[in-house]
């Protein structure tokens, strides 16, 4: 398997040495809990190459996030919703910022709370939406958020199952990316020996566009391997052609958006 030359945009390790480990599409936990997903390894955003022209995963650049793309923190989130009155369009607002919040953060380090066995792509979008959730409208949580690959409600579905009960799709061409919105979804499907494998990348934009571009946010999805983001733009010019969000990869399934956002 070709090594990739590629970066990282905020505080993210190197890829990390070894063979993936991808699981097969639609493996199912116990219920109640979270555990792996479908998941298979994804790229970071490329670099340019090295002068030999090979390409390199230990030649990658760690930068922080500019300041200009900080969301806001849960103090001043829950400040927010004292202060301002609780309309469906004030409660997506903040969800969307929680959203953003919590997914930059697991790039730094992981949150404790969020399981070593539930780190993959689907777990982190899980994650990072319950806690939102808890933190903004937590009566939401009174039932499990997800629905599972029978459309019953359920506190965990995987990368597949995501996609196919839980988030609608936008559709796939340039438009689309660029009215995309935090906690928005880029998916991918990629075809191996033992089945399909899906992979997702969160996406996190800055309300004020004029300040900084939109981002996606991943979990690789090896065992140990570290969250990561860069420009989304940049995935789609950039990037190996099998991980790029455009029509002519036809590894891309689209951009999709959580069912109860869509309004």
């Amino acid at each position: 398997m070709r090594v990739l030359m590629l970066s990282l945009l905020l505080h993210a390790a190197p890829v990390a040495k070894g063979p993936s480990v991808p699981e097969q599409a639609g493996t199912r936990a116990a219920p109640g809990s979270e555990a792996v997903s479908s998941v298979v390894s994804a790229p970071l955003l490329p670099e340019t190459r090295v002068a030999s022209g090979r390409e390199a995963a230990s030649s990658v650049v760690s930068a922080p996030v500019p300041p200009e793309t900080r969301v806001a923190s849960g103090r001043e989130v829950a400040s927010a919703i004292s202060s301002e009155p609780a309309s469906p369009e004030t409660r997506a607002r903040l969800l969307r910022r929680e959203v953003a919040q919590v997914a930059l953060a697991q790039v730094r380090a992981p949150d404790t709370a969020w399981q070593p066995a539930q780190r993959d792509c689907a777990g982190l979008i899980r994650y990072a939406y319950r806690t939102a959730y808890r933190r903004v409208a937590s009566e939401r949580l009174a039932s499990p958020l997800w629905k599972d690959a029978r459309g019953e409600p359920s506190d965990f579905a995987d990368a597949e199952t995501l996609l196919a009960r839980n988030f609608s799709a936008l559709g796939r061409d340039a438009a689309t990316r660029e009215a995309l919105r935090t906690g928005d979804v880029v998916a991918f499907r990629q075809e191996h020996d033992a089945g399909p494998v899906f992979h997702l990348m969160l996406v996190v934009r800055p309300e004020d566009r004029a300040h900084a571009p939109a981002r996606v946010v991943y979990h690789p999805g090896e065992p140990g391997a570290a969250v990561r983001t860069g420009v989304l733009d940049s995935l789609a010019t950039q990037a190996p052609l099998e991980w790029r969000p455009v029509p002519a990869n036809a590894g891309f399934l689209g951009f999709f958006r959580f069912k109860e956002w869509m309004s």
